[in-house]
Order: C-alpha cells, then structure tokens, then sequence
C-alpha cells in the first residue's frame, strides 16, 4: 500500500523474491557433496535423503513417511510466514528507506481500526509481487505436509499480517485478494510441478532434481534442507498424464494501435513455458484433491521482462464420459491470469465453472479443450502512459475462455486459445469506467525428431476502454513468431484409454 504522494520502486517485490529463491539455490548447491555421493536410483527419496546423511557422517534417524502429510506440522509453517515477512518488511526499510515499510505498533494499531481500502500501488507490485507473496505462504503450508484447504487459510492470514503490520499504510481489499486467493492459485500449481521433478527418479540425478524444484517451489526446497527427513517425503501425484512444453524464439509486431502508451519494441525475444497437468482419460486417476488437473503457462519477454503468467486448476469436480471416445472432468475452477502485452496490463483472480476433455482415444486425431465461464476482480491500466495519467482499474469482471488442441497421432498438433474480460465498475474504488479486454493465440507445432519440434505463432490482445481520465481508447497489438519447441514427452499428450 502507498499513501498519496508516496513513490515505491515497482521493482521491490521482484529483488526480494529473487533474493529468497537465490538463497535457497545457494542452500542446494551448498549441500552438492553428500549428494552428489548418495546413490541415484529408483529407490524413494526418503532413502536416498537418509543415504545423503550417512554419507555427511550424521546418525540418520528411521523415520518414514507412509503417506504425505503424516508428519505435518501447523506451527512451522506460521513462524515461517512470520518470518518471510519480517525479512521482506526489514529489506524494504533498509534497501529503499521507503516510509511504508517503517511499521510500528501505533501504526499497526490504526490499520486494525482504520478501514480497508483500494489502492493505488504501482500495477507489478500489486499483481504480479503481491500473488507470487501468496504463493510463498502456500508453498510454506503445502511443505509442512497441509493440505491445499489448510494452506490458503495460512495464505489469507499471512496476506492480513502482512496488510495490518508489514506497512504503515491503509490494509488493501485488492491486495487480499490478489496475496491471499490469486497467491494460493499460483502457489500449488508451482508446489505440484515441483514435487513432479522431485518423483521422476528415472530423470536426471537426485541434485538436480533438488535444485530444480526448489527453483520452482522455493518453500518445498527451504523445508527439505532445513527439515531433513521429517519433510523429504514426496507428495504423491497420483501418476497423472500430463503435457508440457518449453519454448524459445521470437516474435514481430503485425498489429498496433498504442492508444495512451507511448513505447513499444516492435520484435521481442521469449521463452514460454507450459504444462497440462492431470489430462482427462487415465484410468484411475482420480479428481479428489483441487489442482488434480490445472494448466500453467508463463512468458518471459526481452521488451517487458514477464508478459504472462496464467494457472487454472479445477477446485471442486468430478470426472466423467460420454460414449467409448471422450472423457473430462468438469467443476468450479481457480485462476489466476497477468497479462502484459507492452501496451497494457490486466491480472485477474477468478471462479469458474466448467469443463476440460478429449474426444479420441486411440485414434490418431484427438481434440482436447477447455471451456469456462465465471466472474473475478480485475485490474487493468496502461503501460508507458504518455498522457502521464494513472488510468489503472479495478473492478468485478464476467470472464470466459476456450481453449482448444487438436492432435495429429505424433506429428503435430493446433493450439487454438481465446479469453475476454469485462472489467466493470462494480468494486471499482475511486476509479469508474469499464474495459474489455480480448486475447487470442494460435500456434502450429510440428515434430521434427523426438521430443525437438518447431512452432509458428500468432498471438493479439485488444483492450477497448472507457475510463474517467482518458475517455474511450482502444488498444492493440498483435504478434507473430517462430519458435523452437522442446516438448516434455517425445509425444503431443494424447490420453489413450482403450488400450
């Protein structure tokens, strides 16, 4: 929070994450001898930890973990949020001496009488700074053995702490929302994809392995180095079937219509990474637990640093089909969406209902999609604002995506995806007006040998806005670009049930 007048470098959030995350590396490699001496097979890693500290020359205690959670801790995972931000608070007051983080008890008693409000933060800090926050009080709960219910309780705390007694200025209602629920949508999707590395024990050896997801979940890598054998059990994924790709290229500009910003790089290199996590059709599998299925994408820029981050994870769902050729799941879904197409800006923290399923299974030719449609609070503003206006939003937003693949056996695939937000003014703060915000990509992959492939994309955002300051405004910009394609599975995900 900032009061008016008060300038914040939007950075803060950023260098004190980035800090963390590189602690926890450091803590990793640091730990590389005894690792590098345990035996890397397909034996489970609460041995292989045990092994490692044999090797340190400490008495290893037997101390099993028949199923995640039996050794889970409530009071761990609250002395390190407390201690989280602590660390962020003390970095802010003496990296940038900025007022906000000089928190006293007479302030903190103001903000547990005074009311909440919306602020005016700079547009990173509060969506993109503040759910990653969130997602690192999850990865803490989630660590300690509790379950995804348990840990955004322990979000949506550590978010209220963190608004009432790590600043001095008024507690937001923006940033608890986007810190205590966007934070938990984002902070399980890292949470599963980290414990997925740490179960493949036929990849890549054990240090690896531990690096890895602790750069993805930096909590999961903290409690395992800093807890030993009580957290080195692996929370079981259940096997899912899932997809994910990583890419690397460019892209040039075919469409733009600045509106009020007043810079834009017209080719841009990015790295894009994506996973479909839990795809429909698996036998056995089950849809029990929330995130059981979620998607993840992110990607990085050379013009604006991240220009997305998006997770969807279905919360409460059940399975089913309909005749021999489909499965799905369907149910209320979780997202959290940060977009920055150069021009503009739009997070949002949303419910969904919905569906995801394939048609075809052991045929050739398979469809997968996703359908949603649901309502979330949203923001939106412009970047590089020429007219030196804050034209940033916040309103209640109806919201609604498809998302379509189309399979061709292990060749190629079609990946067709469109969302539309209507930011309104309902919830909207001191700011009125409304926007829609319109976003399509399509992308052809094709597989060139193995699990290398090459894709072509094309990608646009439309933002047509009626605001106080600006009047109305349209913005454009559309894309296209040439990637190389490494795919996580030398195949396109297609689930085959019938075999």
């Amino acid at each position: 929070m900032t009061l008016t007048g008060t300038v914040r470098t939007p950075n803060c959030a950023h260098a004190v994450l980035f800090k963390i995350v590189a602690s926890v590396i450091v803590l990793t490699v640091l730990r590389c001898p005894a690792l590098a001496a345990a035996p890397d097979s397909s034996t489970d890693l609460p041995t292989l930890w045990a092994a490692d500290k044999a090797v340190g020359g400490s008495a290893a205690k037997s101390n099993p973990t028949p199923e995640w959670g039996a050794q889970k801790s409530y009071l761990i995972p609250a002395l390190e949020i407390l201690g989280f931000d602590v660390l962020v608070n003390q970095f802010g007051r003496h990296y940038y001496g900025c007022c906000d983080y000089h928190s006293t008890m007479s302030s903190i008693r103001q903000n547990l009488r005074g009311p909440w409000v919306v602020d005016s933060d700079g547009f990173t800090v509060n969506q993109l700074g503040h759910p990653y926050q969130g997602s690192m009080y999850h990865g803490f709960a989630r660590a300690s053995g509790l379950g995804f219910a348990e840990s955004m309780g322990y979000t949506f705390a550590g978010s209220i702490l963190w608004e009432i007694a790590g600043e001095t200025t008024p507690p937001s209602k923006n940033d608890q929302i986007m810190t205590g629920i966007g934070g938990s949508f984002l902070g399980e999707p890292l949470f599963r994809m980290a414990n997925l590395i740490l179960e493949n024990a036929e990849g890549p050896p054990r240090f690896w392995r531990e690096a890895a997801a602790a750069v993805v979940s930096p909590p999961t890598g903290f409690n395992r180095l800093a807890f030993g054998d009580r957290f080195a059990g692996i929370f079981d994924s259940h096997k899912p079937d899932y997809y994910s790709r990583f890419q690397a290229g460019g892209s040039s500009t075919t469409q733009n219509t600045p509106g009020a910003s007043s810079s834009v790089k017209s080719n841009e290199a990015l790295l894009d990474f994506s996973m479909d996590y839990g795809l429909p059709g698996k036998p056995g599998y089950t849809y029990t637990r929330p995130f059981d299925y979620f998607n993840f994408q992110a990607i990085a820029s050379s013009a604006n640093g991240l220009e997305s981050v998006n997770t969807r994870g279905l919360l409460i769902g059940k399975d089913y089909e309909a005749g021999p050729n489909y499965r799905g799941v369907w149910g209320v879904y979780g997202s959290y969406d940060y977009l920055a197409p150069q021009l503009f800006r739009v997070s949002s923290t949303a419910l969904s209902v919905g569906t995801t399923g394939q048609w075809g299974a052991n045929s050739p030719v398979k469809l997968q999609g996703t359908a949603l449609l649901g309502a979330g609070y949203t923001a939106v503003g412009t970047i590089h604002d020429g007219a030196n206006t804050n034209d940033n939003h916040y309103g209640v937003s109806p919201q609604a995506l498809v998302a379509l693949r189309l399979i061709f056996g292990e060749r190629a695939s079609l990946d067709v995806t469109g969302r539309e937000y209507f930011v309104s003014r309902l919830g909207a703060g001191t700011a009125g007006g409304h926007d829609n915000i319109v976003r399509g990509d399509a992308s052809f992959t094709i597989r060139i040998h193995k699990q290398h492939a090459i894709a072509i994309k094309y990608l646009i955002t439309r933002r047509d806005a009626t605001t106080t300051t600006l009047g109305d405004q349209t913005q454009t910009r559309g894309t296209v670009g040439i990637f190389y394609t490494l795919l996580g599975q030398d195949r396109f995900a297609g689930v085959n049930w019938l075999e």
